[in-house]
């Protein structure tokens, strides 16, 4: 087992703990705009996946598993002193929350995630992981600018937060990024594990991101208490539409909070 630890934040003083998962190619500013209407009502915690942002690269591939992703997840919960906390996944992130939930739904009182497609999609051979991640060893970042969802080439995005997400995508580090294409992402579809869910979901949909429409129905057949959501914005929706993620996410999880949970009521 990994001893590795991910880089992690609390903001907010006040209300139950919101932890935020980036997807890849991504980082804590994945939120930027989030954090302060979010932290009127909860506690956001962010984390940062394995190879990226300020976490460690591991060399173990076990790190870079679902399970390890969870036990990390269990870990930061148990050091905030809290039983039960809500998550919420941006793309792969969304694959990594719904491992966490689907092995501990007692810890969560309702789930947030938006579109992922490689949590969605169905399972897919590793030939292309594989190879994609022999290219990012011999030519390291050259890979990682030229990856489609690297945020330079993200046109839905403002000026201002795109600039802020590709000064960050400098810090993600090849090998880490290559353990998260092969250990990650190309092991981590959780379609055919959906039926199993046990916690109020809510789907919040970016709908001109048209490679993750259909997995919209995807989603509804497969996912018992689901409900859905869909905003203008693309891929990374909690960007495009800021005010209406936040107000949905507040209303979603004042729904099905704690009675002690203050702030949300």
């Amino acid at each position: 087992m990994s001893d590795a630890r991910l880089y992690h934040e609390v903001h907010g003083s006040r209300g139950p703990f919101l932890l935020l998962v980036h997807g890849i190619l991504s980082s804590r500013a994945q939120w930027a705009p989030n954090l302060e209407a979010l932290s009127a009502f909860c506690r956001p915690v962010v984390v940062e996946l394995f190879g990226h942002g300020r976490s460690p690269s591991p060399d173990d591939p076990a790190a870079y598993s679902l399970d390890s992703y969870a036990r990390e997840f269990e870990r930061i919960r148990a050091s905030l002193g809290v039983e039960r906390w809500f998550v919420c996944g941006q793309s792969m992130g969304a694959m990594l929350t719904f491992s966490y939930v689907l092995a501990h739904p007692d810890r969560v009182p309702a789930h947030v995630f938006t579109n992922s497609r490689s949590a969605l999609s169905e399972p897919t051979t590793r030939k292309l992981a594989r190879f994609l991640a022999e290219r990012l060893k011999k030519e390291g970042r050259k890979i990682i600018d030229e990856f489609p969802l690297h945020p330079s080439r993200n046109n839905h995005l403002k000026p201002e937060i795109k600039k802020l997400l590709v000064e960050e995508a400098e810090r993600i580090d090849p090998l880490g990024f290559a353990n998260t294409v092969l250990y990650t992402s190309a092991r981590g579809s959780v379609r055919d594990r959906l039926k199993g869910n046990q916690v109020p979901t809510l789907l919040v949909v970016g709908r001109f991101d048209r490679q993750f429409e259909p997995l919209v129905d995807v989603a509804r057949q497969h996912l018992p208490h689901l409900e859905i959501l869909v905003l203008d914005g693309g891929h990374a929706v909690n960007l495009d539409a800021p005010e209406e993620f936040n107000r949905a996410v507040q209303e979603f999880m004042a729904r099905h909070a704690d009675p002690e949970d203050a702030g949300l009521h």
